[in-house]
């Protein structure tokens, strides 16, 4: 069997890796976990004006608190006068006191993007001229501290419940019925349920504190837990619990009637209403974390949230699956120990679940990496290596598993027929022994004058009336012989015990997929933590809009220097389809009378495209002048030019430029400069 599934496994890896170079050769701009694209004044800028707001963009929508943006001069005070607003798009600024005085001056952010991960960074701008600060732009992580580290062990506890519950669950109604009655395998699955529902509440918990202050104190704050309950998260969280609910009726039935039902067809039916309850429950479950993280947001969330469930549910049913088996193995009583046919029906479902992992990891990739540079160049992608290596090392150890289950399965009935011979030869030794020790005690306890307990002074009298009690109190056996009879048959009953379990564990096919099993359940651990990293890490694409945006930016602010040039960097969204990028205005040489202007319109990932229309205008709102409008002309791929752009007067200038990306989605982003 293995021979012929192997040609057809090599063909499908084939398949997904050509699928896999073909979405990531096409891959477009998409956005996950929020980054900063851009900033009013720009990270390092030195401007000779105090600015009335500060504005950030965004890589996405994010959730703002009243502290969200906070501006602090060198003596870390806040300069700020209002609540952040969002201004357009993915843009949100506030409001600065007037007449600041020069400085440098720290702008410290933290929120909460659309795939529920908080975001939290610093930078500095500087009026006038650079100056010594007091305040401190390090540590901003929200992942630092105790809470950080409490909600990412929660996340952790979490995954391993579901992966536990749902795959032990699919291992007993799917592979080994049997063990609905043995003890070890209810343990492991409530054991699941029981980690699920403490870390959903922890969670709840510490989730205020965790997107907030990160402070202990506030972990049981009411206020900041109603605030919770308000989010997506919050809500996902709540859906969790009440699922759970559904899914301890799940459990109680499968562990209680169900195992307890004798009738073949009863237990059939009860069989098909369980295993439709609970793909309903797990894929409820499963959802819970779909719907308000990575997969929620960005390229295809319509069909990533879906994929992220098949993921999750492949993940449970291979993994969660293999832990119950290695429970069986090593815990199982000897009297219901796990079976060949058990053992290679779970081969078969893990094999399925490995393709639905490998289809949905894929997917998945794709959407979060973009590129093949996001595999080295980013924390996600290099995450991401990690864990498919894992995954293959995995692959490998549960091959050597296939193997053992088939020699095992080869060797069963000689194991059986041998230990059936010893039981037979060993039940007629020790039932001679036991029949020898049962009429030992009899004979102790029964012969007369010899331990009768007859007293010396008693009468032929009191004979006749023990002669005289009825029948079956005369046939009782005497207390002593009874107790003896039954401590021989437990000591028989272990000895029998202790004989099969060293019959079973004898068997060195069962022995290697012992030890096989352990070395997969080991390596399932490692890769379940690395997996925690990953959902909690900014995916790979986002990142690397971040940086280009970051390095674009970098020279909106720069002195035009001795070339006379002016370079302005402007982030955009659109919010259509193919609506993100970065449109560059160089005004050459930024002077008073004429000038040249080219316009540049990049993606994210400094590829150059088209769009319908760009138009740009000069403001001077200190003395009432313009907008100037310029319709620059269409040169090349992204490249538009304008000459004899006239600048009447020097002063700080406001440039505008819009920009349609189709016949709805249209876009003005602004920056001032001074020119002249």
């Amino acid at each position: 069997m293995t021979q012929t599934i192997a040609p057809r496994v090599r063909t499908l890896v084939l398949l997904l890796l050509a699928a896999a170079c073909a979405l990531l050769a096409g891959a477009g701009p998409a956005s996950a976990h929020a980054a900063v694209t851009g900033s009013d004044p720009g990270q390092g800028a030195v401007v000779d004006k105090a600015p009335a707001r500060i504005s950030l963009t965004f890589s996405e929508q994010v959730a703002l608190s009243d502290d969200s943006l906070r501006v602090l001069d060198p003596e870390g005070k806040r300069v700020d006068t209002a609540k952040p607003a969002n201004v357009s798009g993915t843009t949100y600024a506030v409001p600065l006191h007037s007449g600041l005085p020069d400085g440098t001056y720290t702008v410290a952010y933290q929120v909460v993007s659309a795939d529920s991960h908080p975001v939290a960074g610093a930078y500095t701008f500087s009026i006038g001229a650079p100056s010594k600060t007091s305040v401190s732009v390090s540590g901003q992580s929200t992942d630092d501290g105790l809470v950080g580290w409490l909600y990412g062990f929660g996340r952790y506890v979490s995954y391993a419940g579901f992966i536990v519950m749902a795959g032990g669950a699919a291992f007993v109604l799917a592979c080994w019925r049997r063990g609905s009655g043995v003890r070890p395998v209810q343990r492991y699955v409530v054991s699941g349920w029981v980690a699920l529902t403490a870390a959903t509440l922890a969670l709840l918990l510490l989730r205020g504190s965790f997107t907030g202050s990160g402070k202990v104190s506030a972990i049981f704050d009411l206020s900041l837990l109603g605030q919770v309950l308000q989010t997506k998260t919050g809500a996902a969280l709540v859906s969790r619990l009440l699922l759970l609910a559904a899914a301890a009726l799940f459990i109680a039935v499968l562990f209680g009637a169900y195992d307890k039902r004798e009738d073949a067809q009863e237990k059939r039916d009860l069989t098909f209403g369980l295993a439709i309850g609970g793909v309903v429950v797990a894929a409820g479950l499963a959802a819970s974390w779909a719907m308000s993280e990575h997969a929620s947001v960005g390229l295809q969330a319509g069909i990533a949230m879906p994929v992220d469930v098949l993921h999750l549910l492949a993940v449970a049913t291979w993994l969660g699956g293999l832990g119950a088996l290695l429970v069986a193995l090593y815990r199982a009583p000897a009297e219901a120990p796990v079976d060949a046919p058990a053992v290679r029906r779970f081969s078969q479902v893990a094999f399925g679940g490995v393709l639905a992992l490998i289809a949905t990891g894929t997917y998945q990739s794709w959407r979060q990496l973009g590129s093949w540079s996001a595999f080295t160049d980013t924390r996600y992608g290099q995450l991401l290596l990690a864990k498919i290596a894992l995954v293959v090392v995995l692959v490998g150890v549960a091959w050597i598993s296939r193997r053992w289950t088939g020699r095992l399965a080869e060797t069963t009935p000689v194991a059986v027929s041998e230990e059936r011979e010893k039981e037979r030869v060993g039940a007629r030794a020790d039932g001679a022994e036991s029949t020898r020790g049962v009429k030992a005690a009899a004979a102790a306890g029964d012969a007369p004058g010899k331990g009768s307990g007859q007293a010396p002074g008693e009468s032929a009298g009191d004979d006749e009336a023990d002669a005289g009690l009825d029948a079956d109190e005369q046939s009782a056996p005497e207390p002593a012989g009874t107790e003896r009879a039954a401590q021989l048959a437990r000591q028989q009953a272990a000895r029998d015990a202790a004989r099969r379990k060293r019959v079973r564990d004898a068997d060195p096919n069962r022995f290697g997929l012992r030890r096989s099993v352990l070395a997969e359940a080991g390596i399932a651990v490692v890769l379940l933590a690395v997996t925690t990293v990953l959902t909690q890490t900014e995916p790979g694409r986002t990142e690397q809009e971040a940086k280009a945006a970051t390095s674009s930016s970098a020279s909106a602010s720069a002195d035009p220097g001795a070339s006379g040039a002016l370079t302005l960097n402007m982030p955009f969204d659109t919010g259509g389809e193919d609506g993100k990028g970065i449109v560059t205005i160089d005004l050459d040489p930024a002077r008073v009378g004429d000038n040249e202007m080219h316009v540049y319109v990049e993606r994210p990932n400094g590829r150059a495209f088209d769009i319908p229309e760009v138009k740009v205008e000069f403001t001077l709102k200190a003395k009432d002048i313009g907008p100037l409008p310029v319709v620059p002309d269409h040169l090349a791929t992204g490249h538009w030019s304008a000459s004899g752009v006239q600048i009447p007067m020097a002063g700080d200038w406001q440039v505008d430029v819009t920009v349609r990306t189709s016949d709805i989605d249209e876009v003005t982003v602004s920056k001032n400069a001074q020119i002249g």
